[in-house]
């Protein structure tokens, strides 16, 4: 099943997907679309220790991850006004400034969950295949 649906301005991207997978029951699922702007950027760098966390307005360039009803991997990657893109890992607090359009394929036969991962260091994907 596919999914789309748009957030308007003051919505925060994360919060709001995760509201929408919880809503429509999606247990596993990838984000294949996503475009629009934002007023505030939030995003965790590589080697997960610097965090840009900035008011400012940006195009949406690209937004891809995993989701399900319990949890979401999600990257994004934005450009300013003059075209320079930045990216990185999905923090709340990355707010919407005119409009952000989210399309989700949904996988029916798969649900995603997350655990602790001992060698990471971090909860991870897990797949699961549904019966049929």
């Amino acid at each position: 099943m596919n999914h789309a649906f748009r957030l308007t301005r003051g919505k925060d991207i994360k919060k709001e997907i995760i509201a929408y997978c919880q809503k429509e029951n999606i247990k596993a699922g990838v984000i294949i679309s996503a475009v629009g702007c934002i007023s505030h950027l939030h995003i965790r760098l590589a080697e997960a220790k610097d965090y840009i966390d900035k008011e400012e307005c940006y195009e949406i360039v690209s937004i891809t991850g995993t989701v399900s009803d319990t949890d979401v991997h999600i990257h994004m990657s934005v450009s300013d006004n003059s075209g320079k893109t930045i990216g990185g890992h999905l923090k709340d607090g990355t707010i919407v400034d005119t409009t952000c359009e989210v399309v989700i394929y949904e996988l029916n036969d798969y649900i995603f969950d997350r655990e602790p991962d001992k060698e990471t260091g971090y909860d991870e994907l897990t797949i699961r295949k549904v019966k049929k």
